[in-house]
């Protein structure tokens, strides 16, 4: 019988992390409760409960102040809401987040949101929340074409939703005018799912580990089924049915997402005793076959050829001695005698010394009958070290069989095994290893992720590990240095998973507070405009967005921050304020800019002719906006070529005039202006007609 359990098996990441902060929660407050059960798993919540963690239907019946935990599944905007008065731990997965967004947004801007999922799980009925509960329900593809055809529609997917029937009803929808889809399915269960289906071909039964309430385990079910017809489903290892399992079995082991590690490993075990128990039994079998062979050997029988082995004896023939001989020619003999009982195996962990090293492989004394080799490719696990470089003749090393023989007589070893589980050891030994970073290589691709050597330790490096950005290609980092953090240890299946974006990410923040650190309240940056909004422009300084607040962009009255600014400006700006702990920075670009009234001399030099637009009306006058916040004023002496008694004789507010700049005074901040002077330049006539008058 042989086990082979799934690599991607236990909590998932949402749950595992909606676990965490409940139970953290509780050791720091006491009792919490969770809105609706926290988790698809009976033992779980039994679990929970002990320790002080209870699950309510409705917020309002917990006590005020008291602290509830938002599951993973997510919950409406009402729902936070009436949890004002609550201290509020959200444990929502990122995944139906990000749902949430997508349709918070869509359906503010018209669309017709549609959800793929059951209408009664908690994670739809809290994306539903998001849009108002006005969205529609698609169980199938039936439902899909029977959808009436909406302008705009968006299709999202509950995260555990098949993926091969989300591509049915994508199909099935009928063609409408907008339509936007969004496959938000776990890529978590899409593995799991992907893997299911892997392993139940290639296995002869199945054993489907997790909650019979869990959605996600449900499907399992189905995925196995659908390939293996002996396919169980146990929430625990007391349910393992084991009259049908067989010796020659190969028997897959899957879990959900809610099933807790110590289920997976206590019907692992469960299936470990038996295949112990199997293997005793069949050992018994062999010894007695080998006894009746050994009575047989015992009588005079002809004597056949004897069958060629991998591992096979050479004949012993007593040599010819002299008459008289020493002790010491009796004990080289029964020295050598001895040596060609020696019997080794493979696997077997042995001490020699080097006889030589040729071309890159050592020959090694191991004390058998023959030498044995390490091939170059089996020294190291850096392929760049040279045996000649680190090793001579007569040195011991430790080294481990591979094959007893290669087909040439040769005894295979491996000195990279050997360090391999050196470093293994050391590294289970090391109760930090979770705290540290450590320099691995890509070795290959494989399914999920990417296989790398930590000192000769394989790590495994799931895909969404390798960076924090999407990875379209896995390949590219066979080959590369990386540096990497251990996130899991598995020590009975010796197995270690790693991340690369853990150490991404932690460098990152280590940079951002670096950067934080430098910031420095008066200081003159450069920066490039990202985003804007009514209220201001979000500019960039390196990394760390600040705001520049629509107060702030120009010295007069700006109605919109897109009317001084544009994004990706590269501007200058000063920083106001820097709040660390709320990671927040005040920007101002106005504050760099020359005041209006000390360039006006400049600008409207007297004598020059300047357009503006009538913006207010006085008995005295008309005051033109030549720019936002500089005004010049037409006295009405200067309002026309005549005299007029009222300014709206000649002029209104909107008007668009010319006028000659008589006198600038920006200590005051007055312009004068005239429009008759403009009239007479641009009119001699009239001028002549006046003088004739």
């Amino acid at each position: 019988m042989k086990i082979v359990v799934a690599e991607n098996i236990g909590f998932c990441f949402g749950v595992r992390r909606a676990v965490d902060a409940a139970r953290n929660a509780a050791c720091e407050k006491g009792a919490v409760y969770t809105l609706g059960e926290l988790i698809h798993n009976d033992f779980v919540l039994e679990e929970l409960r002990s320790e002080g963690i209870f699950a309510l239907q409705e917020p309002e019946r917990a006590p005020d102040g008291s602290t509830v935990i938002i599951r993973s599944h997510g919950v409406g905007p009402e729902v936070y809401k009436s949890c004002a008065r609550l201290n509020v731990v959200d444990a929502t997965c990122p995944f139906v987040e990000k749902i949430h967004e997508i349709v918070k947004e869509h359906a503010e801007n018209g669309y017709q949101i549609a959800i793929a999922g059951r209408p009664d799980h908690p994670e739809v009925i809290g994306i539903n929340g998001w849009c108002g509960g006005k969205a529609v329900f698609l169980q199938s593809a039936e439902d899909a074409s029977a959808l009436p055809a909406y302008d705009k529609l968006c299709l999202v997917a509950q995260t555990t939703f098949p993926y091969e029937l989300f591509d049915e009803i994508v199909n099935a929808l009928p063609t409408m005018s907008e339509r936007k889809v969004f496959y938000t399915i776990c890529p978590t269960t899409l593995e799991r799912q992907a893997e299911a289906a892997r392993l139940s071909k290639i296995c002869t039964a199945m054993i489907v580990v997790g909650d019979r309430n869990s959605a996600n385990t449900r499907k399992l079910c189905e995925v196995c089924r659908k390939w293996c017809k002996h396919t169980q489903s146990v929430s625990n290892h007391n349910e393992l049915s084991l009259e049908k399992i067989q010796t020659n079995d190969i028997i897959g082991v899957v879990a959900g997402a809610s099933t807790p590690d110590r289920i997976i490993r206590e019907v692992i075990t469960r299936m470990s005793e038996l295949e112990k128990t199997m293997a005793e039994e069949t050992e018994v079998e062999i010894k007695k076959v080998e006894t009746e062979a050994t009575d047989a050997v015992a009588q005079p029988v002809e004597a056949e050829p004897a069958a060629e082995t991998t591992e096979q004896a050479e004949p012993v023939k007593e040599p010819e001695a002299p008459a008289e001989h020493t002790d010491n020619a009796e004990a080289s003999f029964a020295e050598a005698f001895e040596k060609t009982l020696v019997r080794i195996r493979n696997g077997q962990i042995l001490k020699g010394s080097v006889v030589q090293i040729v071309d890159g492989e050592v020959c090694v004394n191991i004390g058998y009958k023959s030498d044995g080799f390490i091939p170059r490719n089996e020294y190291s696990s850096d392929p760049d070290v040279n045996p000649a470089d680190t090793l001579k003749v007569g040195d011991e090393i430790e080294v481990e069989v591979i094959k007893v023989n290669d087909g040439e007589g040769n005894v295979l070893l491996s000195r990279k095994n050997v360090e391999s589980k050196r470093v293994w050891d050391n590294l289970l030994q090391d109760d930090d290893i979770q705290d540290k970073v450590f320099t691995g290589v890509g070795k290959e691709v494989v399914k999920g992720g990417l296989i790398a050597s930590i000192d000769g330790v394989r790590a495994f490096v799931p895909a969404s590990q390798l960076s924090t950005k999407y990875v379209e290609n896995i390949g590219d980092y066979v080959g590369k240095e990386l540096k990497l953090k251990v996130i899991e240890v598995d020590k009975s299946r010796k197995r270690i998973v790693a991340s690369h974006k853990a150490v991404l990410a932690l460098e990152a923040e280590e940079a951002r507070k670096e950067k934080w650190g430098k910031l420095e309240v008066g200081a003159r940056v450069a920066g490039t405009v990202r985003r804007i909004t009514d209220f201001g422009a979000f500019v960039d300084i390196g990394g760390i967005d600040g705001l520049v607040h629509v107060t702030d962009v120009a010295w007069g009255r700006v109605k919109h921050p897109s009317d001084v600014l544009s994004i990706g400006q590269e501007i200058e700006v000063i920083i106001r304020d820097v709040d660390v702990e709320k990671q927040r920075v005040s920007l101002g670009y106005k504050q760099l800019q020359p005041k209006p009234w000390t360039m006006a001399d400049e600008k409207y030099p007297v004598g020059s002719v300047v357009e503006g637009k009538v913006v207010r009306i006085v008995p005295f006058g008309a005051f033109v906006a030549l720019e936002p916040t500089i005004d010049g004023l037409i006295h009405i002496s200067q309002v026309g070529v005549k005299r007029i008694v009222k300014v709206e004789d000649e002029i209104n507010v909107g008007d668009i005039v010319r006028c000659k700049v008589l006198e600038v005074n920006p200590e005051a901040k007055r312009i004068s202006l005239s429009r008759r002077d403009v009239i007479l330049d641009e009119h001699p006539e009239i001028l002549e007609e006046l003088v004739r008058e």
